[in-house]
């Protein structure tokens, strides 16, 4: 399970008791959610930090691509974090 998984797991032991309890494979169905908000966060930090300008040097590329990351990251963590887990509709594969 990658960081994301294990904060979504905490996040849902912490906050949505009866949603996580209802799991049958939380280790299972965080793992896959975690794997998910990695996709999630490249795909959106590849497109944030857009097209290298002309010029552009080794600290400024890793300047860009840094920044784009760490926004991604903060607006797909936070976009699953708000989501609340809907009853009857919670996977329990």
């Amino acid at each position: 399970m990658n960081h994301y998984g294990a904060q979504m797991m905490r996040h849902w032991q912490a906050e949505h008791h009866q949603a996580y309890g209802e799991l049958r494979e939380p280790t299972k169905y965080f793992t896959q959610l975690g794997e998910e908000i990695a996709e999630q966060v490249e795909l959106r930090a590849r497109s944030l930090a857009g097209v290298a300008p002309p010029g552009e040097g080794y600290l400024g590329r890793l300047q860009r691509l840094n920044t784009a990351r760490l926004e991604a990251e903060g607006a797909i963590v936070r976009e699953y974090l708000q989501q609340e887990p809907e009853a009857g509709e919670t996977p329990v594969s």
